[in-house]
């Protein structure tokens, strides 16, 4: 059956939680440890690597890029 939706991406990798453009709600837990300003969030499960991200910080975020295991995002606002 041609017709059926699958939760596989392109190339057969699985989906992301997460979409290029799309904004969300996040909570910085971690520090990027490689000398960037970046922060780490994560949702479900996918880690988010954002630039000027501090710890602690509750923000929204933009997704600029995603990687195979990864996504990047910039900051919209904090509240």
């Amino acid at each position: 059956d041609t017709h059926r939706v699958s939760s596989l991406g392109t190339h057969g990798r699985l989906s992301k939680p997460v979409e290029v453009g799309n904004e969300y709600d996040v909570e910085i837990n971690e520090r990027r440890k490689s000398g960037t300003n970046d922060g780490i969030a994560k949702i479900q499960g996918l880690v988010i690597f954002v630039k000027d991200g501090k710890l602690g910080d509750k923000i929204r975020v933009k997704i600029t890029a995603i990687g195979e295991r990864y996504a990047k995002a910039e900051i919209v606002t904090r509240t």
